[in-house]
This record gives structure tokens, C-alpha cells and sequence, in this order.
């Protein structure tokens, strides 16, 4: 039998009325067995996400000992919740119990996982289906990192016997049996921890949007949908700011080449778009499949004669960085220089000046310069290798909008093509690439 893992997220779990959509979609389908849920998120503009009422509750823990005014607000949410949805379910006894796990535990990981665990409570009494608790199948090694094998074993146990079963996303457990949480939107990652468990043919990752878009539709109104894309055109357009999808949660499906299908809890009947593993993905036929731009990067440029020939220079700086714990985004470089590009989040809190201090002393270079304020345009595709004068439209397009390019960065496998530019220019630019291979 197929089986078809669906991670849900908070939009679909919103609300009660969300919630029975949710169920329609799940009972619409028999293959759909294992369910993942994110924490509810907003029901309109303005309202709060769970997971950020669960931060203030920690942040009230540390303060005062008790959550309990913050936590008020997560009481409301959820017996709001069982009113909508009107089951028979003693909410306020798990949520009495959460509140004082949440008081007992004083852990931002523990406390920061209670909106996916309230969600899975309520979405296995919706279904009829059991909980399994991440905790209890999904671990973390010694040094922090996703333990599959482990985790497989597990899952599988877990649901030996068992026709459908809720999860909540976003956790496990570690080394020592604590929680520790994924990154924010880590709901992604679990959904696809379980689909490789339990090797599913599809992993769905049902969402508020129908699909991925070739950019982002708050710069160019009604962008193309992009029907099918490839793991790594997937990989490079998430990181660069398209946030459909968590970009880590390819990892775990890639190894099984599972599919993933992005739907639209509010529109089902949408085709989505479709993720594929290189054994199943055929190219389009399009030059670019899509554009994604991500601000406030810092710049380090280096210059240094004969750096060539100087052996280990590279490596001096990067060990620079290593040292302040600070990653890299990307090395251009020429005979005589190199560019280090960094989030510039990673050098707040005087870390900047420690980091130029240490690059002087370790490769004394004969220029030494800062660049803030940098956007990082990525334009991405298959097709891009092997159509000639790509290069030439995307850089006659950013000229004719009047945009001054301050880097290049194409990496080797041809499948994009990174720009930086000032992050004012940011939209203005991802529009004019858009519009030159779109129209």
C-alpha cells in the first residue's frame, strides 16, 4: 500500500473550522496515514502565533518562576479550539499539564515544542488517530545533530500495527532526554524525518499557498507557478528567501528520493508543485525557474599581491572566522583578491571589528574593505547551463532598471546565477530578472 505522510502547518491549524478542513483533506484520502502539525498560527492580521506566546511564556518563567499570564493566552487559544471543533476532549487537563511541564522544565526548547504537542493532542482526537509524541521518536546525537538511524528505528515502532497516527513537528529529544527544538519552521523537517521512516511515496506539505511561485508576489504581482522543480533548484531558491519550504527539510527525503508536493489546505483541488528527487525530475524546458532574494549581507573584501602563490592564505582567513563561529555565505575571488560574503546578523555585537582585526594580523593584507547593506539575488535553473547568453539578458535586464552590481558569484554546477547589489535595490532588481525571462 501507498503511504502518503502530510505535514500541516499553522495556518491549518489555526482554528477549529481550519481544523475540520484539514480533516476532509486527510479522510479524502486512504493513503494518507501519517500526519504532521505545526502550533496554530495566525487566524488574521494582527493576531499572534502560538510559538510566539510560548517564547513570552519562558521569557515570564525566568522572570518570575510561572507562566501563568502568558500562558492564559495559549489556555483561550486551545479551548477555543474544542468549542469550534465540538469533541469531547478534556483540554484543560493537558493544558493544566503543559503549564506546569512549562514551569518545571524552565527550557526555551521545551517550552518553545508545547504548540505542535497541543496540536497533535487535539488533531489525533479530530481523527481518531494515534499521538506519538516527537519525543519519543525523533533524536539528536551528542553534537545536536538529527540522529536518523535511531529515529527510523523508532518511528517505526512506533507505529507498528497503526493505521493513521498524528505527530507533532518541530522537536525531539537529546542526549541527556531533553527536548531541543529544531530552527523556527523546523514543522518541515519533522514531516520529512517521518516520510523517510516509514518510506513514503509522497511526502505532502500542505500549506496557505498553492505552490511555489517563480518569485515573490509581493514584488511582482501574480508570478508564475512553478509546476514541478528539481531538490537542489528547491535547495537554493528556500535559502535565498523563498519560504514555502524549510530549506533543511529536503535532507531526509533526498536519500530515499521521495517526492514532495506542496498543496494548499484552502484550495485542495490546486495541482501544488511538485519537488523532485534527479531520478525523477525532466527539466521544463524554461531557462530560469525561479528568483529569490535575501537582504542584509556585510562584504569583506581582501586584497593582497602575489595571493596567489601565497599558500594557506585562504584558509588563514576563513580560520579567522572558524574562530569567531561565524559561517560563510560566499568566497568570489580573483588572482590578487578575494570577497567574503556573511549574514550580517553573524557580526553584530562588535564582532566585525574583532573579525578585521584578527584577518590583519593573520594574512596582512595591503587593502582591507567593508561593504554593508548587500542583497543577494539568486537566479536559479536547470536550463540556465545549457542556454547560451543567459549572463547576458540577466545583466542587460539589471542595467536597463538601473541597478549597479556590486558582486558576481555563479557556482560550478551552472545552476545559478548570484548577484549583489544594495538592499535597496533588492525588489527592484528581482522584478527586472523576473520581467527579462518571464515577461
Amino acid at each position: 500500500m501507498a503511504v502518503k505522510v502530510c505535514k500541516f502547518g499553522g495556518t491549518s491549524m489555526a482554528d477549529g473550522t481550519v481544523m475540520n478542513q484539514v480533516k476532509k483533506i486527510i479522510e479524502g484520502d486512504k493513503d494518507r496515514r501519517y500526519i504532521v502539525v505545526s502550533a496554530p498560527g495566525k487566524r488574521y492580521s494582527g493576531d499572534i502565533k502560538i510559538t510566539d506566546v510560548l517564547y513570552e511564556c519562558h521569557k515570564e518563567v525566568k522572570e518570575s518562576g510561572s507562566c501563568g499570564a502568558a500562558f492564559a493566552l495559549i489556555r483561550n487559544r486551545f479551548t477555543s479550539i474544542i468549542k469550534e471543533l465540538n469533541i469531547d476532549f478534556d483540554i484543560n487537563a493537558v493544558l493544566d499539564e503543559t503549564e506546569a511541564r512549562i514551569n518545571a522544565e524552565k527550557s526555551e526548547d521545551f517550552t518553545a515544542s508545547r504548540g505542535e504537542y497541543l496540536s497533535a493532542r487535539v488533531m489525533a482526537e479530530v481523527l481518531g488517530a494515534k499521538f506519538v509524541d516527537a519525543e519519543d521518536v525523533v533524536f539528536f546525537d551528542e553534537n545536536g545533530a538529527y540522529d536518523a538511524a535511531r529515529s527510523d528505528r523508532a518511528i517505526n515502532e512506533a507505529l507498528r500495527g497503526v493505521d493513521k497516527a498524528v505527530f507533532p513537528g518541530f522537536y525531539g529529544k537529546d542526549v541527556h532526554g531533553k527536548v531541543k527544538t529544531f530552527s523556527r519552521g523546523g514543522s518541515d523537517i519533522s514531516g520529512a524525518i517521518v516520510a523517510r521512516a516509514v518510506n513514503a511515496s509522497v511526502y505532502e506539505n500542505w500549506t496557505d499557498v498553492s505552490g511555489f511561485l517563480a518569485c515573490d508576489p509581493h514584488i511582482v504581482g501574480s508570478p508564475r507557478r512553478i509546476k514541478a522543480l528539481s531538490y537542489k533548484e528547491l535547495r537554493e531558491l528556500s535559502y535565498m528567501g523563498a519560504n514555502v519550504l524549510h530549506s533543511e527539510s529536503i535532507f531526509p527525503v533526498r536519500k530515499a528520493n521521495i517526492p514532495i508536493h506542496i498543496k494548499n489546505t484552502f484550495r485542495p483541488e490546486d495541482e501544488g508543485t511538485l519537488i523532485l528527487p534527479s531520478i525523477y525530475y525532466k527539466p521544463s524546458g524554461s531557462i530560469v525557474t525561479g528568483i529569490a532574494g535575501k537582504k542584509h549581507f556585510t562584504v569583506i573584501f581582501i586584497e593582497k599581491s602575489l595571493m596567489n602563490s601565497q599558500i594557506g592564505f585562504v584558509r588563514k582567513v576563513l580560520s579567522v572566522l572558524e574562530e569567531h563561529n561565524i559561517p560563510v555565505e560566499h568566497i568570489p575571488s580573483g588572482i590578487d583578491t578575494m570577497s567574503v560574503v556573511i549574514e550580517s546578523a553573524a557580526l553584530q555585537d562588535g564582532k566585525l571589528g574583532l573579525v578585521l582585526s584578527d584577518i590583519k594580523a593573520a594574512v596582512a593584507p595591503d587593502t582591507l574593505r567593508v561593504t554593508e547593506d548587500i542583497a543577494l539575488i539568486a537566479t536559479v535553473g536547470h536550463g540556465m547551463s545549457s542556454s547560451v547568453g543567459t549572463s547576458a539578458r540577466l545583466f542587460k535586464a539589471m542595467a536597463d532598471a538601473k541597478i549597479n552590481v556590486k558582486m558576481i558569484d555563479q557556482g560550478s554546477s551552472e545552476l545559478n546565477i548570484i548577484v549583489g547589489v544594495n538592499d535597496d535595490d533588492c525588489d527592484k532588481c528581482i522584478a527586472a530578472i523576473y520581467r527579462e525571462f518571464f515577461g
